[in-house]
Formats: structure tokens, sequence, C-alpha cells
């Protein structure tokens, strides 16, 4: 299918405005010149109360992925969230409850919603299929990485060469987090640069 120069125009700035960076961008490409409906996947861990001013750039990326009529699938991460997001921290975070977790995400989804349509939007949570997990399912998970992969994270890498403790939950948190994908079966995964 030729695909015009203003549809091409159109695919660069919807890719590539406020993004820093795509992952198999050609692949992306691809998928929207298909003219296949996209699963957009973005997960919020709950960890705080609060979405920070950094989520407001992906939300507003739905929101227009959304106005194209793609299905953004919103990951509500209760279950990564009671380990807690390692990202950019030097110490191991305190693990929430559950109670914790759901309150915060509460307040997310509102904050969420005044960005995203809460119509063109599916909400699930974590907990449909890691509350299914058991040890044998999490060695299999695991099997598919090396600690080494694991330790080329800023974060992670920073605090092995410092000498600074990394917690196996938190070693199992991308892991956790990347699996998400695979269980809604997203098209397109949006994340943070981390």
């Amino acid at each position: 299918m030729k695909t015009s120069k203003k549809a091409v125009e159109d695919i660069n700035r919807l890719l590539k405005r406020g993004v820093a960076e795509i992952i198999v961008e050609e692949e992306m490409v691809e998928l929207l010149r298909s003219g296949k409906k996209l699963r957009l996947k973005e997960g919020f861990d709950p960890s705080f109360p609060d979405i920070h001013l950094g989520h407001t750039v992906s939300l507003r990326k739905l929101r227009q992925f959304q106005e194209l009529d793609h299905q953004v699938v919103l990951i509500v991460a209760d279950w990564t969230a009671q380990i807690g997001d390692p990202s950019g921290v030097s110490v191991t975070r305190p693990m929430l409850s559950p109670e914790q977790v759901k309150a915060n995400a509460e307040t997310y989804m509102q904050q969420f919603f005044k960005v995203v349509d809460r119509k063109k939007t599916e909400v699930r949570w974590q907990t449909e299929w890691f509350g299914k997990f058991t040890l044998a399912d999490v060695i299999q998970l695991t099997s598919k990485f090396t600690v080494a992969q694991l330790l080329a994270r800023d974060d992670f890498s920073t605090r092995y060469n410092e000498g600074k403790p990394i917690a196996v939950t938190e070693l199992l948190y991308p892991l956790l987090q990347a699996y998400d994908s695979v269980a809604i079966r997203a098209d397109v995964e949006f994340g943070g640069t981390d």
C-alpha cells in the first residue's frame, strides 16, 4: 500500500513530537501505515497518590492515538506498586500495603482521565494475571533474562557500582512490568526512558 506524503508527515508528527525515543521505529511506522487499530499500553505504578508532571507527556500522546481510534489500555500496576518502582532511587523503597496502593490508584485514575478519554480506555489491574502467578511462573519468566541485562539499567548499575544494595524484588520489577504487555497483548508500549 502506497502512503501519501501527507500521511507520512502525519505519522511522523504523531510519533516524534514530545517523544524521547522510539524502540524499533520502522516497525512502529509500518504498524501505523497498515491501518490496524493498535492496542497501546501505558502502565502506572501507584506508589504515590499523585501522578507527576512527566506523565502528562505520555497521556497527551495517548489521547492523540485515541483521537485516531486506537485502543488505549491503562495498566494499574497494583502488584508492582507494592514493590515500588526502583527507577531513579538510590535505596530500596519500603513495600506498600494493597490498601495503600488501591487508594493511590483511585487518585491516579481521577487525574489520568482528565487527559485521556475514559470511554476509549480499557483499564486492567495487574492482579488479574499476577494474582494467579505461581513460583513456577516466576521462574519461567526470570529464565528469559540475565542479571547482566538488568544491571544495564542506569539506576541498577549506579547502585551496584557504588556498593549500594539492590533488593531481588527490585530486580523482578522490570520483568513483571514487561509481562504486562504480554498479558494484555499490546501492540505498542508507552513508558519512561528508564
